[in-house]
């Protein structure tokens, strides 16, 4: 089965967080959330969210993917963590799916990650990467890395998160359920 690391930070956008995890399982791929501070998780609009495990737990193994929600101040505390900036570049170098939402492609272009690279981001949240090729769709998508604009494009992005871990009929079957049309 293939397996999802999901870092939840004080001040993540729930919307994001939640609609990752909801579809990625749905898809019958494991998916993990986790607090940076072994605390659950006041999101950026005040739900609170209850993580799986630590963040220092889950380290502990190898995921097939890893997705940083944003919202703020959720994605500067991804940010400040250097165990996040350190997983992320190992993944990277590793070969497998980074992955990051509205303002949390920020936490990839401060790893370095993004230079050069096509993204997008929630408006505004990379404008001080100015080696990072920007784009407007709602999901970008440059070799194994993955990102998207924000809280309205977050049921799309986890789509195609499920489409790259599970085919395009398991996608085609989860959206389905959904009813989005």
């Amino acid at each position: 089965m293939k397996s999802v690391l999901v870092p939840l930070a004080q001040g993540s956008e729930e919307l994001e967080a939640v609609t990752v995890l909801n579809i990625l399982r749905r898809a019958g791929i494991e998916a993990v959330s986790t607090s940076l501070d072994g605390h659950p998780i006041r999101g950026s609009r005040g739900t609170m969210l209850i993580p799986d495990t630590s963040l220092d737990e889950a380290l502990k193994r190898n995921f097939d993917m890893v997705v940083l929600p944003g919202g703020q101040p959720g994605t500067n505390n991804l940010k400040a963590d250097a165990r996040i900036i350190k997983l992320v570049q190992r993944m990277v170098e590793e070969g497998r799916y980074v992955c990051a939402i509205c303002a949390a492609p920020a936490v990839l272009a401060s790893a370095g990650l993004l230079d050069g690279k096509r993204a997008t981001s929630y408006p505004g949240s990379l404008n001080s990467f100015p080696k990072v090729l920007l784009q407007t769709q709602a999901v970008v998508e440059d070799g194994m890395l993955i990102t998207s604009r924000g809280p309205g494009t977050a049921m799309d992005f986890a789509l195609t998160l499920v489409e790259r871990l599970a085919g395009k009929a398991k996608r085609d079957e989860v959206e389905a359920g959904l009813v989005r049309v």
